[in-house]
């Protein structure tokens, strides 16, 4: 798996070589502006109703009141590192429905993204039916994103449970995170497996089969967005590029 990510990691690089090349900025800047505003308008109202869920379930448990009661300072830093890490995994559970909608709204483009990268690695001819291949990628990416999220909530909502126990909750951020970029990369490398017409079911255990790709790929998207702005404009395209040359070497069978 280590080797898989670290060819993820590496693709990214050759991906904005292969932009740069090919002058593809067109086809990730628009995208970007699109999914950066999305992106900080979502977070935005996000953060604050997260925070109000958080103390409202406290209220309810009586979180508060037994600690009142207790006065143990040590007892109110447990707490209050849980509820931190509470928030950091509702803040990754909100990313991933954001995500999922984004993919399904942007779903015609990336394919097309996806199929113009492999085509100029090949030097094939590259043609994209709009019509029936629009359609097909919508119903894809639709069932893809429902299949995926339903999934990853039943792992969140587990996570969750994990994260009010003290000290053992305060790794379940990074159980969190790694299970959101494998599902982000999951979706990056179906576009491969979706032109190779390989079916769901058979794209799902091949992308199992190769965890570490699709893991490394959602680990770089995640972490440009450390970069303000250009990162989160330049996140989504780069992803399903590197994705591409990542796979492409690989036996898609």
């Amino acid at each position: 798996m280590l080797k898989e990510i670290i060819i993820a990691f590496q693709s990214y690089v050759k991906a904005h070589h292969f932009i740069t090349k090919h002058r593809l900025w067109k086809w990730i800047i628009i995208p970007g502006i699109l999914y950066t505003i999305l992106f900080c308008v979502g977070m935005y109202f996000f953060l604050g109703i997260s925070g109000d869920a958080i103390a409202w379930l406290s209220r309810v448990i009586g979180i508060d009141r037994f600690l009142h009661h207790q006065q143990s300072a040590a007892l109110s830093f447990l707490f209050i590192m849980g509820g931190s890490m509470v928030h950091v995994v509702l803040v990754f559970f909100f990313f991933s429905l954001f995500k999922y909608l984004f993919l399904i709204i942007g779903s015609p483009l990336f394919a097309y993204l996806s199929q113009q990268t492999e085509a100029l690695i090949t030097g094939k001819e590259f043609h994209f039916k709009l019509n029936r291949e629009l359609w097909s990628d919508l119903r894809r990416a639709i069932w893809l994103a429902l299949r995926n999220a339903f999934w990853q909530s039943v792992y969140i909502i587990c996570i969750l449970i994990l994260a009010f126990i003290p000290l053992i909750g305060w790794i379940t951020p990074v159980i969190a995170i790694f299970v959101e970029c494998y599902y982000y990369g999951f979706s990056m490398c179906d576009y491969s497996c979706q032109r190779h017409n390989i079916a769901p079911g058979a794209s799902n255990a091949y992308i199992g089969r190769h965890k570490g790709l699709a893991i490394g790929n959602g680990m770089v998207f995640y972490g440009m967005h450390f970069i303000p702005i250009l990162g989160w404009v330049l996140a989504p395209a780069y992803a399903v590029i590197a994705a591409t040359i990542s796979l492409y070497h690989q036996n898609l069978e």
